[in-house]
């Protein structure tokens, strides 16, 4: 059974430096920030892992601050955290003493019988005031930091994790999740309903989490497929208020819960660069994904705006993600609606399949007969093996020496190859470099006692 991350939100009035402890807290865990194509997201969202546990930890810092809207604008960004977060973080400034805004905040938060924890942030400097008068806002769990200069980062990682679960894999229950992801407008609810309509064995229709993630289950075939409808995401600078700014939660939700995502984009408004963002965040979740260009019935002129032209155009603006499938559709016609489902369950196969050692170091070593990898001199990188060390994405750990020097050109390169080898259609791959001379001096210096052990875990390689 997937299950979408825990959420913790940040919350509190203007200048108690709530950005500036979102930004250490995500540093400090070299947090998983999805990228689109040369540029990252808005730095209001952040994948934390601490002790085992991984969670979305959100900057509400971009809302509308206080002045005169203060009490319409912080009610309704504490009332939409309540309703995302699983843990509410209540930022104050520990240096001033506490005020009706504080107050407030508290309140608000409180009632939200979510579990919170007040930070009394600034604790670096000398004009701070007692706990005593912290504890009037009725929050039992307080901690001081200094986000500033890293002082009590650890101590709040360590309480949230006390509040959520643990990560762990989850119980295989055969249900294949799709997610329905796009700008708002695009589609999503009429293809939602379409493919809702065209299965006459509906299983049950489940209450979304949150308001804005609707979801059905239907039967396809052999197969229980869960639809994910999501409300849509709008470009940062639309996002004003704080509806706008949990939907982007909701959406990112979405993905991470989901197997495969369907990307739709209304063909009248094309290769937006929102649209390249979410390809990138759902290709860095290691997602299955389809490209649906919707509304296809709205094209007047299909002998001058034909599927032909179009795709090249498309592939061009995707090219960050070429093994993405590419489909036209129309919810008001009908047309190959039902081809994403069989879309959707080939892509699951492909997700799963497991690749043969043998088979793999055979390419690999083809590879570098046809194309050694270029490197500095006398340091070229060696590549010796290649295994795969995990599906559901698909990982792929090559081992050999020097090789930070491998050039993200030729990792391009060996995953040609491997597509071309093995068919991956609609799923991403990740490649994991491991210099072996690197891992034999940490274990020897481990043996020494000199250093503690480092687990070598699988990480994405660097941007490209």
């Amino acid at each position: 059974m997937a299950s979408k991350l825990p959420t913790v939100a940040i919350i509190g009035q203007a200048n108690v430096g709530k950005s500036s402890l979102f930004n250490r807290m995500v540093r400090a865990q070299q947090a998983i920030v999805a990228r689109e194509a040369g540029t990252t997201r808005d730095n209001v969202l952040g994948k934390v892992e601490h002790k085992y546990h991984s969670f979305w930890l959100v900057d509400t810092a971009g809302l509308k601050d206080a002045n005169d809207e203060f009490e319409a604008s912080i009610q309704e960004q504490i009332t939409e955290a309540a309703e995302a977060a699983d843990v509410i973080l209540v930022v104050i400034d520990s240096t001033q003493y506490v005020s009706d805004q504080d107050r407030f905040v508290a309140k608000k938060a409180l009632r939200s019988k979510k579990p919170v924890i007040l930070i009394a942030n600034k604790a670096d400097l000398k004009t701070g005031v007692s706990d005593d008068e912290f504890k009037r806002l009725g929050i039992k769990d307080i901690l001081r930091t200094s986000a500033e200069h890293n002082l009590g980062i650890i101590e709040v990682l360590d309480e949230i994790v006390e509040h959520i679960p643990a990560a762990h894999d989850e119980t295989p229950d055969d249900v294949l999740r799709v997610a329905l992801i796009g700008r708002p407008n695009v589609g999503k609810s009429n293809l939602f309903n379409t493919l809702a309509g065209k299965q006459q064995a509906l299983v049950a229709n489940i209450a979304g989490t949150t308001r804005d993630v609707n979801r059905i289950s239907v039967r396809y075939g052999a197969r229980d497929i869960e639809l994910l409808d999501t409300a849509g995401m709008r470009k940062p600078g639309k996002q004003e208020v704080g509806i706008e700014k949990f939907s982007v939660l909701r959406t990112l939700q979405a993905i991470e819960e989901s197997d495969v995502c369907f990307l739709l984009m209304d063909v009248n408004e094309l290769n937006t660069q929102l649209d390249q963002r979410l390809a990138g965040i759902i290709d860095e979740a290691g997602k299955g994904m389809v490209i649906v260009i919707s509304k296809w019935d709205s094209v007047e002129d299909k002998d001058a705006y034909t599927r032909d032209a179009l795709a090249p155009k498309i592939a061009r603006t995707f090219n960050f993600t070429p093994w993405a499938p590419l489909i036209f559709t129309s919810s008001v016609t009908g047309q190959n609606v039902t081809k994403l489902f069989d879309l959707a369950l080939d892509i699951d196969a492909r997700r799963k399949q497991e690749t043969k050692t043998r088979v793999l170091n055979d390419m690999l070593q083809k590879a570098i007969q046809k194309h050694p990898p270029a490197g500095l001199k006398n340091t070229h990188p060696k590549l010796r093996y290649m295994v795969q060390t995990d599906t559901t994405p698909h990982w792929f750990v090559i081992y050999g020496s020097n090789l930070k020097f491998v050039h993200w050109s030729y990792k391009r390169y060996l995953e040609r190859l491997l597509r071309e080898t093995y068919n991956y259609s609609g799923t991403p791959i990740k490649f994991s470099f491991r210099d072996e001379k690197q891992i034999k001096d940490n274990k020897a210096r481990v043996a020494e006692g000199k250093a503690p052990y480092i687990k070598h875990k699988i990480a994405p390689p660097e941007e490209q």
